[in-house]
Order: C-alpha cells, then structure tokens, then sequence
C-alpha cells in the first residue's frame, strides 16, 4: 500500500503547501543576552545535577568511616579541590539567580532591553 515512492510524493505535496521561514544558520543569527544566558543557564544546570551526584555519593562514603573519607578530604585540600568547590559555590549562584530572573520574568517584570 504505502512505498517509498508513494511517501516520497506525499512529503513532497505536503511541504509544497508549507511556507513555513527557515531559521537563519549560526552565521547570520544575532546572538543576544538573553540567548547566551540561556545557553549558559543549560550547561551550568548539567554541572550542578552532576556535582549533586557526586557530593551524594561523598556523603555516603562519609557513613563508611573515615578510611573512605580520607582521598576525598586530601582532594579537597589541593588547590584543584579549592577552585572546583568555588566554582561549584559560583555555577549554583549563577543558576539561583537565574532562576529568580526568570521568576520576574514571569510576573512581568525585567522584559525592557536596558533592564535585561
């Protein structure tokens, strides 16, 4: 009943009544702030659902005893620990912050270019 030839011809008509307006490629487009915020609100979203993995299952090594704490507490002690747990206190404040920029948003709030 239905062939390749057959669906071919019927995507064909359908998408020959469509106007719809392609979107612009990424060397046309215009980035703005609230795009960029965006964007970055998504990753810093992953980095914090991660790190909240991860502090989980540190809290559980804690109940293990101080032997499992110990790689953890030398870690944290290194100044790669010190900057990975600043920058984690920066990836939650900036995606807390966003949060309440969206919740004003919401209630009307914050939508003129100079307060964006």
């Amino acid at each position: 009943m239905f062939n390749e030839k057959n669906l071919v011809i019927v995507y064909n008509l359908i998408m020959e009544y469509k106007n719809n307006p392609l979107s612009p490629h990424l060397q046309i487009y215009k980035w703005q702030i609230s795009s960029l915020l965006s964007i970055a609100h998504r990753i810093v979203g992953v980095i914090n659902i991660t790190a909240i993995t991860i502090i989980c299952i540190w809290c559980l090594l804690l109940l293990r005893g101080t032997e499992s704490y110990q790689p953890i507490n030398f870690f944290l002690n290194t100044f790669l620990g010190k900057f990975v747990a600043m920058s984690l206190c920066w990836t939650f404040s900036f995606h807390i912050l966003n949060d309440l920029r969206h919740l004003m948003w919401d209630l009307g709030y914050g939508f003129d270019l100079k307060v964006s």
